[in-house]
């Protein structure tokens, strides 16, 4: 049986607070396996304002009604309003989801700062980072964690490093080549190993295989205008030719207004022969000796401003 694993990106104190709670609620009516990846630390999601300028910043903000998803008072965090410590105030959300027995990781410590630096930051920086992180999820959860996902998949070499000294066994940092139609570019892509510096890497990346939803609503793809209507028909079909896919959801989104399409997905897939499934359930499942060893690579993918983690051909 094939594998879809649900990789959820808590990004806000919002997200956090009330996204979080409803996907465990959504997930559990379904049976459905899923991993949690938790900003740590404050939420400074007002700082992205600064990136309007950005190519291809503004015409995403247009198409996926930040303000609504994402709520004025978020936007607002770190300019007009202190940024929450996340870490600090929504530990029981995020134990919630460990208790539920879904699997938790690390996303970041503050995700918008990560996603503005990381790219050319330092070792010392880098290091600094993401020990944060690290030392928050051992306060919270009481133990190392298994698992990470970049913010913004965007990393540095420093950053793939560190997790092997953290001895994280398997991530999800990067993305596949997607085509204009959201199709994988390249059909062998999938789980492999990075090789920084001439050495290889232990930890296993398992890159995010679908566009999310973000990336799709508001766009005409196909000769059709995406919206709330039909989503999931278009991400039902790109799953139709079954293979084992990582699809990155967002408590802001999927875990609030676009509940309703997530429900049509987690349906459609468990009626397509899917096991929707964590990150951890994924990787056992991976012949780890027989991956391929791939350079760290960037590129960009339609509906998204910006480059990110790609896996190399």
């Amino acid at each position: 049986m094939p594998k879809l694993t649900l990789k959820i990106d808590a990004d806000t104190y919002r997200g956090t607070r009330v996204g979080v709670p409803n996907l465990i609620d959504q997930l559990r009516r379904h049976d459905a396996g899923a991993t949690f990846l938790f900003s740590l630390g404050h939420d400074h999601t007002g700082w992205a304002l600064k990136q309007i300028f950005r190519p291809g910043f503004f015409s995403k903000v247009s198409r996926t009604s930040v303000v609504e998803h994402y709520g004025l008072k978020t936007l607002m965090y770190g300019t007009l309003l202190p940024a929450p410590d996340i870490g600090k105030t929504c530990a029981d959300h995020m134990r919630r989801a460990g208790a539920a027995g879904f699997e938790c990781g690390i996303h970041t410590w503050d995700h918008r700062v990560w996603q503005d630096d990381v790219r050319g930051a330092d070792a010392a920086w880098t290091q600094e980072t993401m020990q944060l992180a690290y030392g928050r999820y051992h306060d919270i959860f009481g133990v190392a964690p298994t698992t990470h996902g970049a913010a913004g998949w965007q990393m540095n070499p420093h950053a793939f490093l560190q997790l092997d000294e953290f001895g994280i066994a398997y991530a999800s940092d990067g993305r596949v080549q997607l085509r204009e139609d959201g199709r994988i570019a390249d059909p062998d892509a999938g789980p492999h190993r990075l090789s920084i510096n001439g050495r290889t890497l232990d930890c296993v990346q398992l890159p995010t295989t679908l566009p999310t939803l973000d990336e799709i609503l508001g766009r005409t793809i196909g000769g059709k205008l995406i919206d709330a209507g039909n989503a999931a028909q278009l991400l039902l079909g790109l799953t139709r030719e079954r293979r084992d896919h990582v699809f990155t959801l967002h408590a802001e989104l999927e875990g609030q207004k676009l509940a309703p399409i997530f429900e049509q997905l987690l349906g459609g897939w468990r009626a397509q022969g899917y096991e929707l499934c964590s990150m951890g359930q994924y990787h056992a499942s991976v012949k780890d000796d027989v991956l391929p060893i791939l350079p760290v690579a960037w590129g960009e993918l339609p509906g998204r401003s910006g480059e990110m983690i790609v896996q190399a051909s």
